[in-house]
C-alpha cells in the first residue's frame, strides 16, 4: 500500500461517522480513531516502608466512601449486563428518543436496555433478568469493549 492510498484511506475515513477503523493486509496494519482516549487514573504510589519491632506503621482506612440513596447502596450488588461485543454505545433508540432505560426504571427479563453499533449494525442488548435498574455504567455514545459492563439491575 502506498502512501497516496493511505491518505485516500485517511480522507475517507474522516469524512465517514465511523469512530474506529483497523486495516491489516501482508503484514501491515493500520488502526484509525476517533475517540479521545482519557488517560487511566491511577492509584497513588506508596514506598514500603521498613517496620522495626519499636515503629507501628500507621493503620490506613480502606473502607469506601459511605453512598447516598437506597438505589446507590444497592449498586454494590445486583447483576451487571455485560457488553457481548465491541461498538458503540447508545442509550436511546434515536437522539431525539428518550433512553431505553434510567436509573431506578424496573425492567422485565429481555427488555432493551441498550443498543450496541458494530460495523453499522444495530444490536440490542437485552436485560437478561427482572429487577430495578441501579447504575448505568456507560454514556451514550462510549466506545464499549467487550465484556464492558454496562447497566447494574437489582
Amino acid at each position: 500500500m502506498n502512501n497516496t492510498e493511505i491518505k485516500d484511506l485517511m480522507a475517507q475515513f474522516d469524512q465517514s461517522s465511523l469512530r474506529e477503523f483497523s486495516y491489516t493486509n501482508e503484514g501491515v496494519q493500520l488502526v484509525f480513531s476517533k475517540n479521545e482516549h482519557k488517560p487511566e487514573p491511577t492509584a497513588p504510589v506508596v514506598a514500603p516502608v521498613a517496620v522495626s519491632e519499636t515503629v507501628v506503621a500507621p493503620q490506613v482506612d480502606t473502607t469506601p466512601a459511605p453512598t447516598t440513596g437506597a438505589i446507590l447502596d444497592a449498586a454494590s450488588e445486583g447483576t451487571v449486563v455485560e457488553s457481548p461485543l465491541v461498538g458503540v454505545a447508545y442509550l436511546s433508540p434515536s437522539p431525539d428518543k428518550p433512553a431505553f432505560v434510567s436509573v431506578g426504571d424496573t425492567v422485565k427479563q429481555g427488555q432493551t436496555v441498550m443498543i450496541i453499533e458494530a460495523m453499522k449494525v444495530m444490536n440490542e442488548i437485552p436485560a437478561p433478568c427482572d429487577g430495578v435498574v441501579a447504575e448505568v455504567l456507560v454514556a451514550n455514545e462510549d466506545v464499549i469493549e467487550f465484556g464492558q459492563g454496562l447497566v447494574r439491575i437489582v
